[in-house]
């Protein structure tokens, strides 16, 4: 029973999840107070600090945006992208997948694009088309992704020429920054699942269930539940330990040193104490 209870609330968070990316009227995010005129985010895909200058970016279903030290979201390059699988790989680069603006003359698919401006522009490497990457991690010269296409975790060196490591339908992937071939993953059930050398994603005994995971450079994983909790593990998800508990249906988890961000349908987070406490940095409503 207690089981069940976990597995439909982890389910319920990815419909909503997939509700949200096609509904015409999402709910938004706004800055306190409320009445203010911040732009409505929609469901959010990614989350990630830019090392260039510390400034947050919010990969959404309606752009990416960029968060203020005021608080405010602007939507960068007033681009209406559905950005998916968002990921910092350097200073202004970023990696992402998703679904073109309706004023551009793109592909539903985008494959694999990158931004060397900090999502102000964006390219095509490959897959246009062809893939939507839901979960993009870069490890190293490697870098992972989830296609929901064809429902495949693939693998790539230069970004390009890609290998199906395993058909099986996933939600997150997190892999070591120390040792890159050693991958986790999650399922849309909260099931964590890890893979080392390319081998078969296998269940990680003991884990809690989780949704979005991340992997702090010289850190430990982290991953939040359906319920808000976040867990931590030093060893490679050996054991884990819980941290604090944020509030809302999460939807996007980073972590890198001091900050900690995750987003839900009620907000964004930020906590500077490993995951202990959690204030918000964008509060949301819903848009009537």
């Amino acid at each position: 029973m207690f089981r069940r209870a976990i597995t439909l609330a982890a389910s319920s968070m990815l419909v909503a999840a997939v509700a949200a990316c096609s509904s015409g009227s999402p709910e938004g995010v706004t800055t306190a107070p409320p009445g203010s005129s911040a732009p409505a985010l929609g469901h959010v895909h990614g989350l990630g600090v830019d090392p260039a200058d510390g400034t947050l970016y919010v990969a959404s279903h309606t752009g990416v945006y960029r968060l203020a030290a005021n608080g405010s979201a602007d939507r960068v390059a007033d681009r209406y992208q559905d950005t998916m699988g968002f990921a910092v790989v350097g200073p202004g680069n970023f990696l992402a997948s998703g679904h073109p603006d309706l004023r551009e003359d793109l592909p539903g698919q985008l494959g694999l694009i990158e931004s060397k401006d900090s999502a102000k522009t964006w390219t095509a490497v490959s897959l246009q088309g062809k893939a939507d990457f839901h979960a993009i991690e870069p490890a190293g010269r490697r870098t992972y992704a989830y296609d929901s296409v064809n429902g495949a975790l693939i693998t790539s060196t230069n970004r390009r020429d890609w290998t199906v490591m395993e058909n099986q339908e996933l939600l997150d992937l997190a892999a070591d920054p120390s040792h890159p071939r050693v991958l986790f993953a999650t399922t849309p059930e909260g099931q964590v699942l890890r893979s080392e050398d390319g081998s078969k994603l296998t269940p990680v005994t003991g884990a809690p269930r989780l949704g979005p995971l991340d992997w702090q450079t010289d850190g430990p994983l982290v991953g939040v539940g359906a319920d808000g909790t976040v867990s931590v593990s030093s060893d490679e998800g050996a054991t884990w330990a819980k941290k604090g508990t944020v509030a809302g249906q999460v939807e996007a988890l980073d972590v890198i040193p001091g900050r900690w961000h995750v987003a839900t349908d009620r907000g964004i987070y930020e906590s500077t104490d490993d995951g202990q406490t959690w204030m918000p940095v964008l509060v949301a409503t819903t848009n009537h």
